[in-house]
């Protein structure tokens, strides 16, 4: 319990405060001062009153700590009191693990909003999507709780189940049963397709620039100095931190700012600018983006497209344009306090409006067409003209290469699949996994095209990467 004397000197800190910050304003001090001592008897009168007379006993503490998240939560969705406890959980979050669900969320009319699932989590093995709305949790409405209580309830021990109802735009509510889990986050992760790196980030985490560059690293090595480009997947990246977003746009730019952050005060206002090295040494770069990609994979993505440095190819992103900035409170938590917008090089400001890609791009299903076998080709026709440059005939006494009876013109060899090269050959591309998964991702397949569409272009016209 808080006795009533530490609530006395928190009203008085209050009004302390006050004064401080009225001292710069003369001609308004008598009329707020006088309006503030009213409004800090309120509430100092519900206070009390909730003290002696509300059905169940509730500690000193618990009334406090949830006014004052009330007082930050009624500013912006971003803004809130953290526990002791949450403060702890968001400090280990930032450095790539925590426990949970893994899913970002915010929230919006009363109900909790998917920001974005983190890659390989119970959320994102679950199918949930960016835009849905969480409703229920284990059938308790959460119309009516704040982000934090919503958050609370969704977080548990590892191994034990939730149960969420979930609307979404075209369909009707539905329930979804997870398993918490502990989760560890690798926020880079990167392949080599052909003769062009992806690299997903999904997370700025403390570890994230770092994972970057070892990623650039591995795949210039892979690619034996061939590598054509770099496709960076910022799709359902929520965000993170600041300074780990400044170093990522850092390392593909060689000079000029980055990001800005402005404040209420002017001379708080900040500006990051990028140091000479680009690690993909002008390689293309092509940028995906959804409606998930939040915050600091924004500004990424802002950098970028201002300097001419990335086409961003996907679909409008998430639009939160403002910098948080973590207080701790001495015994007690910490707040989360909204203190900055933040401004593209250009000077735009993307909140609640979001960054329009170059190349607009819906994410789709692809379905192959089945071409006809029976399709009749110049060669097939009476009295064609023969290619005095065709590959010449096989010599004598050699075997020919064996068709499947009835095989148009043009059929592979039994044995070899259409594209593939005789042994010894140049192969460009290997049939992996990996290259099937992209095929599916309609958005990401037509990132590889383009990346290579402008390496071809480069290396044709003779133009520097």
């Amino acid at each position: 319990m808080i006795p009533r004397r530490v609530v006395a000197v928190t009203v008085a800190l209050f009004f302390t405060t006050f004064q401080a910050h009225t001292a710069e304003t003369p001609a308004e001090r008598p009329e707020t001062k006088a309006d503030t001592y009213e409004l800090l008897n309120l509430f100092g009168d519900v206070f009390e009153r909730v003290r002696a007379d509300y059905v169940e006993q509730a500690s000193d503490e618990q009334l406090i700590e949830a006014a004052v998240n009330g007082m930050l939560s009624s500013l912006d969705p971003h803004s809130g009191y953290m526990s002791a406890k949450r403060f702890d959980e968001m400090k280990v979050q930032t450095q790539g693990a925590f426990g949970g669900l893994g899913i970002e969320v915010t929230m919006e009319g009363g109900l909790v909003k998917v920001v974005s699932p983190i890659d390989d989590t119970p959320a994102f093995k679950a199918g949930l999507q960016p835009g849905d709305l969480i409703t229920n949790i284990d059938g308790e409405p959460i119309l009516g709780m704040t982000l934090p209580d919503a958050v609370d309830k969704m977080r548990g021990p590892a191994g034990s189940n939730i149960r969420l109802t979930i609307r979404r735009a075209d369909r009707e509510p539905f329930d979804v049963t997870l398993t918490r889990s502990v989760i560890k986050i690798k926020s880079v992760r990167a392949r080599l397709e052909g003769k062009v790196g992806y690299i997903r980030i999904s997370s700025f985490s403390e570890q994230t620039d770092v994972g970057l560059q070892e990623a650039i690293d591995d795949l210039k090595k892979q690619a034996n100095g061939q590598l054509q480009g770099i496709v960076l997947d910022l799709r359902n990246n929520p965000g993170g931190l600041l300074t780990q977003a400044v170093a990522v746009a850092d390392d593909f730019l060689e000079q000029g700012e980055i990001v800005s952050t402005r404040a209420r005060k002017p001379e708080d206002a900040q500006r990051f600018n990028a140091k000479p090295g680009d690690l993909a040494a002008g390689l293309p770069i092509v940028v995906l983006i959804n409606g998930g990609s939040a915050s600091a994979s924004e500004i990424v993505a802002g950098a970028l497209q201002d300097h001419g440095r990335a086409i961003l190819l996907g679909t409008k992103s998430f639009g939160k344009g403002s910098v948080q900035t973590i207080i701790p409170l001495s015994g007690h938590g910490a707040m989360r306090l909204t203190t900055a917008r933040y401004y593209t090089p250009s000077g735009r400001s993307i909140q609640a409006v979001g960054i329009e890609p170059d190349i607009l791009v819906e994410q789709a299903r692809i379905e192959a067409l089945k071409t006809d076998p029976n399709a009749r080709r110049e060669a097939d026709l009476r009295g064609a003209l023969d290619n005095p440059r065709a590959p010449a005939s096989t010599p004598p006494g050699s075997a020919a290469p064996t068709m499947p009876p009835g095989a148009p013109a043009g059929t592979p060899p039994a044995g070899r699949a259409p594209g593939s090269t005789p042994e010894g050959g140049d192969v460009e591309e290997a049939a992996e996994p990996a290259a099937e998964k992209s095929a599916v991702d309609y958005q990401l397949a037509r990132a590889f095209d383009l990346v290579r569409g402008l390496s071809l272009f480069s290396a044709r016209t003779g133009t520097a990467h």
